[in-house]
């Protein structure tokens, strides 16, 4: 289905659902609705791209993470905050990266119970190697958008990531 299509079934759908469940709020529910659809619609855009380099976007962000560390390390913890995604899926992706070559993983000499995740020459080749094939994609992905748009829309996404650290238990908690 087309981003178009979706847009379509999105707006059929939403008189339904405020029928049916007077009491969600849809303007909200569109808003997640509409960030979910993006959030496929990208991960759709970009996968062939990461999979023809032999990556995910995933750990394709974790070796941008950690090429630009001045260090080149990170704890696993640091690189799951950071590529928005649990420990446990964080876990496997650098399994992978181990796997291939990319990363090394070690004990903190600071803290036997942590560990460190460092790029290897190999790593950071490949994320050398793979960022200039994503400029055309990544270009393509926004084009549609005015570059005032484009500011308008990371700006309005940073104050939602902000706003979104406001624990939905806290907020029934308070009730």
């Amino acid at each position: 289905m087309k981003g178009s299509e979706r847009l379509t079934q999105v707006a059929i759908s939403t008189p339904l659902m405020a029928r049916a469940l007077p009491d969600l709020p849809m303007p909200g529910t569109v808003m997640v609705r509409l960030l979910r659809i993006t959030e496929f619609g990208l991960s759709n855009f970009f996968e062939p791209v990461f999979r023809s380099m032999g990556l995910t976007e995933n750990t394709f962000h974790v070796l941008c993470l950690l090429v630009s560390n001045e260090s080149g390390t990170a704890s696993p913890g640091e690189l799951s905050e950071m590529v928005g995604t649990s420990r446990a899926n964080m876990t496997r992706l650098l399994e992978a990266l181990i796997e291939d070559g990319h990363v090394a993983r070690s004990i903190d000499p600071r803290d036997a119970r942590r560990h460190v995740i460092s790029i290897t020459p190999e790593g950071r080749a490949k994320a050398l190697d793979a960022a200039p094939q994503l400029r055309d994609p990544i270009e393509t992905a926004f084009s549609d958008l005015s570059a005032k748009e484009f500011a308008l829309l990371e700006s309005v996404l940073r104050k939602l990531i902000v706003s979104l650290d406001k624990s939905p238990r806290s907020l029934r908690a308070a009730a």
